[in-house]
């Protein structure tokens, strides 16, 4: 080969590196700024095609998309220093070029860090102003939507990053102190059972004793009431053998002693010490002496 065709190679070469080196692209999903001899000549470059000055100009490309920084968890003590284990993200993107890259020279990790490192300090001094209830159920929105609007201004500020949201995604309380806040419920839900029963007993037995005072009422109506029926039967019964006495006092008279009789000899086994002459037996004398007089008129 001769040395002309070497030369000619050699520039061809060149000048295909140099093309090469001039010409870059900037995607839809990245932010990007142009430096030349380290210094920013163009911030922000707009995604497409463009050109640069080879070996004078380097493009610094960044992530444009919306990032997620899983927090490490972390324990932060409540308003009543009660620990609480922390596990949260935050949604970030970078949205100053210029200042993200002067604050982190383009590193993302470096942002990382120092996002990271904010965020658990806004997380610490939310948490440290309220107690436990307030933290996990009572101002959990509060929380976080001053903490999303805090850490923001913040990293705008000093890193060009717009934090979008922060999240807590679990609050968990150590063992040693769940162990005793479990204990503490359970005794709290004892004493609350042993009021319920003992409102339940003083119920029970406020019914039992109104139900006691009114089967008492209820037999003494009863036993008044049977009374009044029982002497209203025996003053009709009375009545009615009176007027029947009335009606023919010798018939009601013998009757009456017909039914002794029945009474006192109803067994055979009866003995009885009477005087013949008394007036249990007078229908009988008064029977015996007719039928006496009767044999001696014939």
């Amino acid at each position: 080969m001769s040395t002309r065709n070497l030369v000619v190679i050699v520039i061809a070469v060149i000048a295909l590196f140099l093309i090469s080196d001039s010409v870059y692209t900037v995607k839809e999903t990245e932010r990007a700024v142009k430096l030349r001899f380290g210094a920013m000549e163009e911030i922000d470059i707009s995604p497409g095609l463009h050109f640069k000055i080879p070996f004078a100009d380097v493009v610094k490309k960044f992530d444009g998309r919306l990032l997620t920084l899983d927090l490490e968890a972390q324990r932060f003590f409540t308003l009543e220093k009660k620990p609480l284990n922390v596990d949260s993200f935050v949604k970030w993107r970078v949205a100053d070029v210029g200042l993200y890259y002067r604050a982190t020279a383009g590193d993302e990790i470096n942002a990382r860090m120092r996002l990271e490192e904010r965020a658990q300090t806004g997380l610490r001094n939310q948490i440290s102003r309220r107690d436990m209830y307030e933290v996990v159920s009572g101002e959990r929105d509060t929380i976080i939507t001053q903490l999303t609007n805090s850490l923001n201004r913040v990293m705008l500020e000093e890193f060009g990053v717009e934090v979008r949201d922060v999240r807590i995604k679990r609050i968990d309380l150590p063992t040693e102190v769940s162990d005793s806040v479990y204990q503490r419920m359970s005794a709290e839900r004892e004493v609350l059972a042993r009021e319920h029963r003992a409102r339940g007993r003083e119920l029970s037995q406020g019914i039992r004793a109104d139900a006691e005072r009114q089967a008492v009422v209820i037999r003494a109506e009863a036993e008044k009431r049977s009374e009044q029926i029982r002497g209203e039967g025996d003053a009709r019964a009375a009545a009615i053998y009176a007027s029947a006495f009335n009606a023919d006092p010798e018939f009601y008279e013998f009757t009456r002693s017909l039914n002794a009789y029945r009474r006192v000899f109803s067994s055979k086994d009866d003995l009885m010490v009477i005087d013949p002459s008394s007036d249990f037996f007078k229908y009988m004398n008064s029977h015996t002496n007719g039928a006496l007089n009767a044999r001696g008129g014939r």
